[in-house]
This record gives structure tokens, sequence and C-alpha cells, in this order.
């Protein structure tokens, strides 16, 4: 094919990165500093006929760019990027690779995985030192032109919760709506699902502030997966940071997302979203060449100091981003920014979120993302959550993120799981009640910063915490040995559903303890979906590749317990929301706390290594004296059937409760 067949290409603008329509042509942009040649590959409507190639004309501050008159919104395209192939050195370029753009809005098609991804030779003995000639195009999805003006907003109803006041609830578009009855088919599994008013009534009904979903950046689903008919489901895989995932898709497209964000906003819920910045998809020295290996391996990527043929690896995914880069961090932050103004997203969660604090030497918090973060005027006024590790060195950093960011907040979940268990963890468990102050009473920061959960997507539901003493995960393929094993889960005589009256009301209370040391603990609130009824995932603590009834939320023929249990979270939830002792907002408010031990007087600091039942007395005496709002209570804990016992075994927690 001759290059530039039927279309111009001129100088065009480094400024703005991506493909940017501005209603007579569209400029492209890419960020590499080590290419020597870049292709713009334009492709026709059904994706598969490549119609011009162009090369991009300028080179500016690394950026290589180029204009095209009269191209539209619609357009699909693909980059193919020159320079050297020298993997110890940590360059990969492919020029027979075609490339996602980073910064592309929308992708049409889907990987087909095929040898053609990978940049070597698979049966060469030293593989990725190799060069491979196929083309991988047929089987690469397409880069789409969108047009930032197509969708009107009318969205001025942001809801602002203030985050002593926020109850998140963690959930999965799918996963929440795929088995609904109360949606209209078509709408199951989509966004308009998510967002329709059957859901929202629903959320809304418990209490809940935040919805905070699983990843819907674009992500592919692993071959390894797809050979044993399972599928990423959780979609921690991203590639895509700038796209909505398809999969999602409604009648309405892309437009069905901003739906459903707008129907959260009109009924006062937020929309969070977990976000991925801190791997690819494209894993290791051996993984495939999709997009940023291809464009600029050595600045994407952190790669070993002395062998930069291979990466560091901090995710345990194969790679590690290099947010070190001014140019990748500046990627980040400008994704962020679009699904913030753009989308009208209300916060963050960042899965093994310390990665983005990295610098060569370790982690810091005053790290180049963490100012960025923090001194831009949309992304700092968002509610911003860090899930606090990765398995780098130095990398479990609870307690350690900046002023401004809340954490997920493991220690709780592990402490309240075990003193409810009957271990004897109550000094713990009594700074994890009153917003983990001995983590976060620092440098200004708020109780809220401890987002306080029992469980969470990875790992049991509450159902399964009080039903299974082990995993069960052999549907993963993996012969049970992916997920947790230290879940501190207890199944109280009978692992997984019994019939046995003693057994299942042993649960139950078990459940209600949980719930309400969630609600009346400082902190931040998170419930997983479904917790709220007993939802169960069969004692599957790894459901990352269950696209099924495992992972799915079932609504239809819940047991009569469920029901019960549903609206004792709506109480408690509900009591949280009335009673300003139960959502501390200052470390230094005035509050008043005294600690009682099982024979009623004031608890001794050697009693705390004696047994776990407490007493707690919380008051304000400054709050004004209004119907029905507490100015003190007290609170009686006990994990034991009886009186508690220092003695007492596991077996013999009998969860009396609070």
């Amino acid at each position: 094919m001759s290059e530039g067949t039927h279309f111009e290409i001129t100088a065009g603008s480094s400024q703005q990165l991506g493909a940017n329509y501005d209603g007579e042509g569209v400029n492209f942009a890419l960020f590499s500093a080590h290419a020597e040649r870049v292709e713009l590959c334009l492709f026709d409507e059904s994706s598969q006929h490549e119609i011009a190639r162009l090369t991009l004309p300028e080179f500016t501050h690394e950026v290589w760019h180029g204009y095209v008159p009269g191209l539209k919104p619609g357009a699909l395209y693909g980059y193919r990027v020159h320079g050297p192939y020298d993997p110890e050195n940590g360059h990969r370029f492919n020029r027979n690779k075609l490339l996602i753009d980073p910064y592309t809005r929308e992708l049409a098609g889907n990987i087909e995985w095929n040898e053609a991804h990978f940049a070597y030779d698979l049966l060469h003995e030293d593989k990725d030192l190799t060069f491979d000639t196929r083309d991988s195009t047929p089987f690469m999805p397409k880069c789409q032109v969108i047009d930032p003006n197509e969708f009107e907003w009318q969205d001025n109803n942001r809801p602002n919760i203030a985050w002593p006041n926020a109850v998140i609830y963690e959930t999965h578009v799918k996963g929440f709506t795929q088995l609904n009855s109360a949606l209209p088919e078509a709408l199951r599994g989509t966004y308009e699902g998510m967002g329709h008013k059957a859901t929202i009534d629903y959320i809304k009904s418990l209490g809940i502030t935040s919805v905070e979903l699983l990843p819907v950046h674009w992500f592919p689903n692993h071959q390894h997966l797809l050979d044993k008919g399972l599928k990423n489901f959780w979609g921690y895989n991203s590639i895509g940071f700038f796209a909505p995932t398809p999969r999602y898709y409604g009648p309405r497209g892309i437009q069905g997302f901003r739906d459903m964000v707008r129907a959260f906003h009109d009924a006062g819920i937020e929309v969070i979203l977990d976000v991925v910045y801190n791997h690819t998809a494209e894993g290791n020295e051996l993984g495939p060449t999709l997009s940023f290996k291809g464009i600029d391996n050595f600045s994407y990527y952190r790669t070993l100091p002395d062998q930069h043929r291979y990466y560091i690896n901090d995710t345990g995914t194969g790679n590690t981003v290099n947010t070190s880069h001014p140019r990748v961090l500046q990627m980040v932050i400008d994704s962020l920014r679009y699904w913030a103004k753009s989308m009208h997203i209300d916060g963050f969660r960042f899965d093994l979120g310390t990665i983005l604090g990295r610098k060569p030497e370790g982690f810091d918090q005053r790290g180049g993302f963490f100012d960025a973060m923090m001194q831009d005027p949309v992304l700092s006024k968002l509610k911003l959550i860090g899930e606090p590790w990765d398995i780098g060195p130095g990398g479990y950093q609870v307690g350690g993120f900046p002023p401004g960011w809340a954490e997920w907040n493991d220690k709780y979940r592990d402490t309240v799981r075990e003193y409810w268990k009957g271990d004897n963890v109550s000094n713990d468990f009594a700074a994890r009640l009153l917003g983990s102050g001995d983590l976060y009473d620092q440098c200004g920061r708020r109780p809220w910063a401890s987002v306080n959960f029992i469980t969470a997507h990875d790992g049991f539901t509450l159902n399964d915490l009080v039903s299974y003493n082990e995993k069960h995960n052999q549907e993963n393929g993996e012969d049970n040995n992916d997920g947790h094993n230290d879940n501190r889960s207890y199944n109280y005589g009978a692992e997984g559903a019994t019939e046995d009256e003693g057994i299942n009301a042993v649960r139950e209370r078990q459940k209600r303890n949980f719930l309400a040391t969630l609600f009346f603990s400082h902190g931040t609130p998170m419930l997983l979906a479904g917790d709220e009824f007993g939802r169960s995932q069969l004692g599957n603590n790894n459901g990352y590749c269950q696209d099924s009834e495992i992972s799915w939320v079932h609504w239809d023929n819940l047991p009569a317990s469920a029901e019960a249990l549903r609206k004792f979270t709506r109480h408690v939830i509900r009591l949280r929301a009335e009673q300003l002792l139960l959502r501390r907002e200052n470390w230094r408010d005035g509050m008043e706390i005294k600690w009682f031990n099982a024979g009623g007087g004031f608890q001794q600091e050697e009693q705390w290594e004696e047994g776990s039942t407490l007493g707690v007395y919380i008051g304000r005496p400054d709050l004004q004296t209004e119907e029905g709002i507490w100015h003190d209570m007290l609170v009686l804990i006990n994990p034991f059937e009886g009186t508690q016992c220092r003695s007492a075994s596991r077996s013999s927690a009998k969860a009396a409760g609070c």
C-alpha cells in the first residue's frame, strides 16, 4: 500500500496526547522517547482492512504527532512504532505489531489471541531475544476516534458526600445485575442495568452513599483462562486506561455508562471506580506486545537496573508501570482527570496503590504521583482510596499514605474476624473499633482515612466467612491452590450449607455481629454487595475467573433469613447516619471514651491480655440535646456464649454479640 492513500497528514500539535477531533479533523499525538518512526494505520468500518498508513511527520518533546484533515469521529486506527529491538537494553520495538493508543477513548473489537501477538520467536531457546515478523493486525482491536461533544451531561447533581457520612458499597457491574429479574432482560449485565431505577432504588434503600465498581477500564481475557473455559471476571488486567470495557455495554453503548453515572447522581449516590494503574495486560518479557511494550517499553515499565531485559515485578503480575517517568505519570493523571471530568466519576480506589508511590529507591508518600494528585484542582477534591500494599520491598504501607487519602485497612478486617472467632485480640480490636488512631491519627488525618471492611471481592463473602473453614476454589481449575489460605473463618460445626438449626442460628448471629461492628466502628465502612442478605460463593474465595453464578448475585428464591438480615443491615446503617457518635469526624472533638471489663468495672491495663469481653462508653457532652440524638452511649461486646473465659477455644466461641 502506498503511504498516505486518500489522506493527507500535516504537522499538527504535540500538546494533547491521543486522537482529538476538533470539528474539522483529528490530531494524533503519541509519546515515545526511543522510537525512530511512528506510523498511523487507518482502517475501514469493518476494522479488517487497512485503508491508509501515514507516518507521523513531527517529533516534539518526545511526542510524535500529526493532523489528518477531514477525518471524523468513528474512524478506526492503531499504531506501528519503529525502533530498536534490543531487549537487553530495555527496548522491544517491533513494527509488525499493531499497537493500542494509550489514550484511546474507545476500542472496537476484542483481542483474538494468536502467536502473532508476541514480538519474538516462540520456539527459540532464548525466546524474547529473537525478532518475530508476523503481523498482529488481524487479531487486534482497533482504537476509535470519539466526538467529545457528542454527549450533553446536564448533570449538576454531584452528591459530594462528606467523608464522615460515606457508606461504600463494593460491587461489580455484571455480577450485580446479571440475575436481577427486576431488570429488563436486555439490560442485565450492563451499565444501563446498573443505572436502572430498580437497581438504584434498592441500593438507596440500604442507606448507601457511594457505589464502588470493580474495574471498568478496557481489559482482555487471559488466554490461559479461555483455554479452561473461564474468563477474566474482576477485570484487574487493564490495557486501555481511558476506554470503558464494552463487555458491559447495553443498547446505548458508551452513553449507557454516562447514563448510569447520571442516574446515581440524581439519587444522591456517588460513583467510585476501582482502577488498576500498577500493571498492564502485557505481562513479563514473555508476554504479548499490545501497546506500551511496543511503544516505548523502557519508559513505560520498570526494568531491573542491571538487566533491562527483565521487569521489576512488584505487582506479582509480570510487570510494573513506571510512574517515575514524567510522561507515564502524566498518562495516569490525564486518565483520572478524563474519568472525573468527562465521565463525572466521584472518586477512585487504587489497586496495589503502593506501586504508584514507588521511586527507584522505594515507596515515598511524598513522591511524584501523590504530589501531582494533591496539587490537581480536580482530582484533589475527589475521594481517593489506596490499597496500601504491593509485593515489593517495603510494600506494606497501611497508615503510610499521605494526608488527604483514605486506605483499605486490612488490619481492621483481620482483627475483627479474629475477635469474633474467639481469638484474644481485645487490645487491637479496641483500636480498630475506634478508627485505628494508631495508624491514622497523624499529619492531621481524620478517622475516615480508615476504610473498614470485613469482606471484599477478594476473599470470602460474609456468609462464607461463617460457613467454611477452608476455601473451595476447585471450579477455578487450579486444584484449589489459588486464593488466600489465611481466611480467619470458622464454620461452627459443618463445612458449607447445613440444615442444622443450631449451627445456622450461630451463623446468623455472627453475621449480625460483623455488620454491627462494621457500622458502629469509627472510620469509613465498606459493605460487599450481597452481604446484607447473606450471599454465598459456595466457599470460593477467589472468584476472579468466575463469570458465572458463583460470582453473580442471586436475587430470587432467597430464604426468610435473607430478608431478616437485610432488614438488620438497613437498621444499623440508619443508626450510623442518625448518630454522630458512630461516625466520628475528628480525633480532637472532645469525645470521651471509657472501657469496661466483663465484671462492669473499668478495664485495667493487665486485663487487656486476659479476655475479650468489652464494654465501651462513648460520650460527647458538647452535642446539643435533640430528640433522637445521642450524646452518649454504651456498647457491650461479647464474643462468647456466656461471660468470657480466657481459655475459651475457637470451637466453643458462640458469638453472643453486641
